[in-house]
């Protein structure tokens, strides 16, 4: 091959990198590389998927609103150290990925790809008071609800960013969403803004007020005794 084709074949397969580099990657205005044509999982390890489609929004005030360049993980109350964490910092932790189905009281359920970070971890990071007993979680719409403190240690329970492998979309949790294991869905809590610590092992949130069970547990009563 002459050096006039060698030119050309390395031209032409600049051109080919650089198109497929722009098909597949674009440069927010702050200059972050953002990722394009996400594709929803739907097999893992051989296990069918639910479609992200088939479960409801549930918010008790429609979809928030998060700018994500604004948005801070508080975790604070029975810490060491009082936690403020941008959205890309959260998710420097290290990540997991796990199916778990979310049951909802109202009847229907969805079997999802969840991945994200340990609660643990962030919690760790934190520290962790000796009195604590239980983990509240705040969410964007106004939603709580809340989790014991050992449940959410000893299960390595997720606080996810993504569901069937792209990340959470406004009106399925984002930025953050608890998978609550072998709990009911009004224990999954979605749009997570704050992490707090208590010792209240009574702590109702949302659903609790109006009667529901505070464990949650999908073996026990829906309803309050």
């Amino acid at each position: 091959m002459n050096k006039k084709n060698i030119i050309a074949a390395v031209s032409a397969l600049l051109l080919l990198s650089i198109v497929f580099f722009t098909s597949v990657y674009v440069f927010s205005p702050a200059g972050e590389l953002q990722h394009l044509n996400n594709v929803e999982v739907r097999e893992y390890e051989g296990e069918n998927l639910s479609l992200i489609t088939d479960f409801r929004n549930n918010s008790i005030r429609g979809t928030p609103d998060i700018n994500i360049k604004k948005y801070r993980l508080e975790i604070d109350g029975l810490v060491s150290e009082k936690k403020s964490l941008k959205y890309k910092n959260v998710l420097k932790y290290i990540n997991y990925s796990k199916v778990v189905t979310l049951n909802c009281v109202e009847g229907w359920s969805v079997n999802i790809l969840w991945e994200g970070v340990l609660l643990k971890d962030l919690l760790n990071d934190a520290g962790i008071k000796p009195e604590t007993r239980t983990v509240i979680f705040h969410a964007a719409d106004g939603y709580s609800s809340s989790l014991p403190l050992d449940y959410v240690l000893d299960r390595n329970i997720i606080l996810a960013w993504k569901i069937n492998g792209i990340p959470l979309p406004p009106d399925r949790g984002f930025p953050f969403q608890v998978i609550a294991e072998d709990k009911w869905g009004y224990k999954w809590v979605r749009w997570v803004t704050g992490i707090e610590l208590s010792e209240n092992a009574d702590y109702r949130g949302y659903w609790e007020k109006a009667g529901y069970n505070i464990k949650g547990d999908l073996s026990g009563p829906k309803l309050a005794d």
